[in-house]
Formats: C-alpha cells, sequence, structure tokens
C-alpha cells in the first residue's frame, strides 16, 4: 500500500481511468457483436459508422492498438458490404 499522499491519489486516477477504459471497451465490443449479428444490410450500413467510430476512439486514446482498430474496421466493413 502506498503512502504518500500523491501516491495514493495516483491510485484513485488510476482507478477511475481503468473503470472509465472499461466501460467504453466493453460497451464497443457489445456493438461489434451487434453489428455482427445483423442480417439486414440497410440497417447495418446504418450502424457501421457508429461502430467505427467508437473503435477510433479506443484507439485514439490508446484503450486499443491502432493496427487492431484498422483490422476492426476491415473486417467489420467487409462484413456489412457481404450482407444481402
Amino acid at each position: 500500500m502506498a503512502h504518500h499522499k500523491s501516491a495514493l491519489k495516483r491510485i484513485r486516477q488510476d482507478q477511475k481511468k481503468r473503470m472509465h477504459n472499461r466501460f467504453y471497451h466493453k460497451s464497443t465490443r457489445t456493438a461489434i457483436k451487434n453489428l455482427r449479428a445483423m442480417t439486414d444490410k440497410a440497417t447495418a450500413e446504418k450502424f457501421l459508422p457508429t461502430v467505427v467510430s467508437m473503435i477510433d476512439k479506443l484507439a485514439k486514446r490508446n484503450i486499443i492498438h491502432n493496427n487492431k482498430a484498422a483490422n476492426l474496421k476491415s473486417k467489420l466493413t467487409k462484413h456489412v458490404s457481404k450482407l444481402s
């Protein structure tokens, strides 16, 4: 356990950031799962920009790697374009 006041504050800040990051990462994963489950092309095309935006925000905040974000966006775009 930390003894300095600044170290205790850092622990509190890190916990708050971790919970914030976990929430956004989990909600993005859920959105990706929902997009992959869609069978209607029109609704999937409408929902795709929202999911891509969420992925971009995760990459910008270094919650996920930039290459992982690019791979996810590419695969999701391919998936939506294959729908009929």
